[in-house]
Order: structure tokens, then C-alpha cells, then sequence
């Protein structure tokens, strides 16, 4: 066999390329394309992307999936899915779901970033490992594709500014109790429900959580940012 040094360089690396390695267990000879490689290290999140999740699209949940939306919805149109407490790489992602609830995420295709959706997360159910994930569509292209990889991965628009946070009261009731996990003490709105703004007591229980008190009963909403 000649010096590898002796082969012409390639710089131009396609998906079909391969290289000749050791697969395990069994330490036999294999081929490996550049798209397998590639495939690899995005499933299982050997580069490192700060706030980014993947998981598969499937139409049954299972570990590393979500699902929920019929195959071929709009992204805009996605208000709700079962997801899996792990992703594809099989990271515990349930901590840091729970901590983006009133925050925006970005789920976009692999490999086809024009399809996606933009999302406020209003809420993370968990059961048995599974969550039901309720969302509010802010903006979307594209639908979903059957077995396909999406990544979720915090995303906020500078031209949106700080992210506002709606919590719904649905009983009348004079006191609200909210976990809107915004990290700070927020400014606080609150309306009826013939839109008429109301105002209240704001108690700041930390940086997470406050809780509202009126001298009359009421439903409606509270805006905080």
C-alpha cells in the first residue's frame, strides 16, 4: 500500500466520500461516507450547540421522539405535541424544557432550515417521561416530514425585545397565583374578560413566581415582560 502521503489531497468533501476505519464491537473494517459521519455527530450531539435539542418526528411516541401533529401539518399551525423526556443523543432535556416555559424555541428541519416553527412554550406537562408540550405559533413555514430530525433550540428575535409571558385565569378567583420562570420581577398587566385592565396587588414570591390579589373576584389575564 502506498503512503497515504502519496494520494492527491481532496478538499472538496461530498457526502459520498468515505474513509476506511474500525467499527465496534467486532473491530472489522468498515466504509465510512462523510453523510454517515455527518449523520453521527449531529444525532448525537458530539459539537456541541448551547440551548439545542434534537429529536425525531414520528408518529408514535418513543425515546428521542415527539409527536402528536398528523404527518404533512403546517409548522404554523402546531399548537401542541408529545415529546419525549430524552433526545435522540439520549439527554435528559426535562430540566431545561421545564426552564423555557414562557420563552420562545425555534424547531426547525435538519438540513432544511426554511421549514420551521417559531413557538412560545406555554406550558411542559410531564408524565412518565413524556410531556405535553403546549405552544403558541408565532411564526412558521414548511410542515412536518415523518421520521425526519428536528432541532429545538432557544431562539429570540432582537426586534422582539423581552419575552412576554400570558398566564390565563380561568375561574373567578382574588387571588392569582403564576410561575412564569422569567428570572426576574417582571411588570405586570392584568385584564378581564372584556379586556378592561384591573388593578391589583403584585407580590413578588421570587424571581419565578408572583402572586396577584384583587379586592372582587374575577377571570381574565396577566401580562408580564
Amino acid at each position: 500500500m502506498a503512503r497515504i502521503s502519496s494520494y492527491p489531497r481532496d478538499l472538496d468533501v461530498v457526502d459520498q466520500d468515505s474513509w476506511i476505519g474500525t467499527s465496534v464491537p467486532g473491530l472489522q473494517t468498515r466504509n465510512f461516507t462523510a453523510a454517515a459521519v455527518a449523520k453521527y455527530l449531529n444525532i448525537k450531539g458530539k459539537i456541541s450547540i448551547s440551548a439545542q435539542m434534537v429529536f425525531k418526528y414520528k408518529d408514535a411516541i418513543e425515546s428521542g421522539a415527539f409527536t402528536g401533529p398528523a404527518d404533512g401539518s403546517a409548522l404554523a399551525g402546531i399548537t401542541t405535541m408529545q415529546i419525549s423526556g430524552v433526545d435522540v443523543s439520549n439527554q435528559n432535556t426535562i430540566p431545561f424544557m421545564q426552564y423555557l416555559v414562557g420563552n420562545n424555541i425555534l424547531i426547525s428541519e435538519q438540513n432544511a432550515i426554511s421549514n420551521f416553527g417559531h413557538f412560545t412554550i406555554d406550558s411542559y406537562a410531564l408524565n412518565n417521561n413524556v410531556a405535553t408540550l403546549t405552544l403558541t405559533n408565532l411564526f412558521g413555514n414548511g410542515v412536518l416530514d415523518l421520521d425526519k430530525l428536528y432541532d429545538f433550540a432557544v431562539f429570540t428575535l432582537s426586534s422582539q425585545g423581552a419575552p412576554t409571558f400570558v398566564f390565563t385565569q380561568g375561574a373567578a378567583a382574588t387571588q392569582w397565583s403564576i410561575q412564569h420562570n422569567l428570572g426576574k420581577f417582571p411588570s405586570v398587566s392584568v385584564i378581564n374578560n372584556n379586556n378592561v385592565i384591573i388593578n391589583g396587588e403584585v407580590k413578588y414570591i421570587d424571581n419565578n413566581n408572583i402572586q396577584l390579589n384583587f379586592s372582587a373576584g374575577f377571570s381574565g389575564k396577566a401580562y408580564l415582560n
